[in-house]
């Protein structure tokens, strides 16, 4: 179902999945000193290997990783150029690849396979793709644009704006299913509060109306229902948020907000974590026919809501790891309703391991590579949400059902 290769830099998983075929790629540069020869490099790659395994101008989303916040308007032309109309959904992420390189690329592409794949594109922020009976719409690189302003004014001008390009494209909010939150300066303090602790208390009043994924959880689903998230630090002082929504015209298709047993739900942490707890789910499982899609959250080494192994990258991200593999299970699956369904580390076909110190990159990425193997990984350095926490991993997996 899942077939993976990597090789200097460049790792890429292709996925099976209902007859449409999707394509995973993590990219850094492999030669070039200017932002425009190695982005050159890391495109070209990435278009070579999609018009491989799919077709040319299949890539309906992209995460740019730059280590200098000058160079985004560079890439922008860059990107603008190099992709003309066929312009993947794209954010660009100011957190340093840890390759050393300017920039990392991570891209989507889907296409080539029994099933019939529709892209529509509506500019540099929003693409749309049509298959097997669900409608995606990738949501990208959103920020409030202002330079004063609070966390929490910015925070609820970004998702509100993430709305308006939702609704642009014939969505609500309530269909996310998976954000990502780049936050810059996260762990520092804003007046009398922790900024990410801000950001939270803001994702809260957003969020406060919404009935998320609604008819497609099971029936008599009784739980609560946030979309899978990751709220990250960056470089600067901006909010950026990018997002998925998905609806389905097929019968059968469930989605499940999945919880790991190990740890406390993040929407019930105790107050001692903020005002506002972060509103999220562990995971995103989309089952459709005998195919589930999990999106995994960022999961740090947290059990119950206690940061583990302090001081201790290694600690952190096997205890990480273990966290993945018990949320992505099969006895997990069956406690959430979804018997027969269950993946392991291996089901993995894309990560992303974000590193509050760049000093601990060879110890985590030894430590990837032999639980992941050859899986497209993206490492940055990026602060992670508390300041004792030290490694950050989120991921995607499939899988098929059992039985």
């Amino acid at each position: 179902m899942i077939r993976k290769e990597s090789n200097a830099g460049v790792g890429y998983s292709v996925v099976e999945l209902g007859g449409v075929r999707h394509v995973f790629v993590a990219a850094a540069a492999r030669r070039g000193t200017t932002i425009y020869e190695q982005a050159e490099d890391a495109l070209g790659t990435i278009e070579r290997l999609i018009k491989k395994e799919i077709a040319p101008g299949s890539i309906v989303m992209q995460s740019v990783f730059l280590r200098d916040l000058a160079d985004q308007a560079a890439c922008r032309e860059i990107m603008r150029d190099f992709y003309g109309k066929e312009m993947p959904a794209t954010t660009y992420i100011p957190q340093p690849p840890c390759e050393g390189k300017l920039l990392a690329i991570e891209a989507l592409g889907v296409g080539r396979g029994q099933g019939e794949v529709e892209i529509v594109r509506k500019g540099q922020h929003t693409v749309i793709a049509r298959h097997d009976g669900i409608t995606w719409v990738h949501v990208a690189d959103i920020h409030c644009g202002k330079e004063a302003g609070s966390v929490y004014d910015r925070t609820i001008s970004a998702f509100r704006l993430a709305d308006q390009r939702l609704a642009a494209a014939g969505f609500g909010f309530e269909e996310v299913v998976r954000t990502w939150l780049y936050l810059g300066d996260i762990t520092a303090m804003e007046g009398q509060a922790q900024r990410y602790r801000e950001l939270n208390r803001a994702r809260t009043d957003f969020y406060r109306n919404l009935k998320f994924i609604p008819g497609l959880t099971p029936p008599g689903w009784a739980r609560q229902v946030f979309p899978a998230s990751t709220g990250i630090g960056a470089e600067g002082k901006d909010v950026t948020i990018s997002c998925m929504a998905m609806r389905s015209d097929r019968p059968g298709a469930v989605l499940v907000p999945l919880e790991n047993p190990a740890q406390t739900s993040a929407y019930d942490y105790a107050h001692q974590y903020g005002s506002e707890s972060p509103k999220f789910c562990r995971a995103m499982a989309v089952a459709v026919g005998d195919f589930a899609t999990t999106f995994i959250s960022g999961t740090a080494s947290i059990t119950s809501s206690e940061t583990r192994h302090l001081d201790d990258v290694r600690g952190q991200t096997l205890q990480t790891l273990d966290n993945i593999e018990g949320l992505i299970a099969a006895d997990n699956f069956r406690n959430h309703g979804l018997a027969g369904f269950g993946a392991t580390l291996g089901d993995l076909a894309l990560a992303r391991v974000y590193l509050k110190r760049h000093e601990d990159y060879a110890p985590a990425r030894t430590i990837c590579k032999a639980r992941l193997g050859e899986l497209p990984t993206i490492y940055a350095v990026g602060d992670i949400c508390r300041p004792e926490l030290l490694v950050e991993i989120e991921g995607i997996a499939f899988c098929r059902r059992q039985g």
